[in-house]
C-alpha cells in the first residue's frame, strides 16, 4: 500500500536528515513513528483502565501469595 504525506521542505530535511543519521529508509522511518505512536496510545489506555479497577478494588499481593496462589 502506498499513502502519501504533505510536507513543508523543512520538514521533510529534517526527516530526511533524521534517517539518514540513523541508516533507516523514510518508510522504516515513518512506520516506525507510527507504530510507536499506535502502541503508546494503547498503553496509556490500559494504563487508565487497570488503575480505575485498581481504584475500585485496591488490594494488592505479595510475589510470594502470588506464587502460593498460582502453584508456583
Amino acid at each position: 500500500m502506498t499513502i502519501s504525506v504533505r510536507l513543508n521542505d523543512e520538514d521533510t530535511k529534517l526527516i530526511k536528515a533524521y534517517a539518514k543519521m540513523n541508516k533507516i529508509t523514510l518508510s522504516e522511518l515513518l512506520r516506525n513513528a507510527i507504530m510507536e505512536k499506535i502502541e503508546d496510545e494503547y498503553d496509556l489506555k490500559s494504563y487508565k483502565k487497570a488503575k480505575e479497577e485498581y481504584e475500585k478494588n485496591p488490594t494488592t499481593y505479595s510475589m510470594d501469595e502470588m506464587k502460593k496462589e498460582l502453584g508456583l
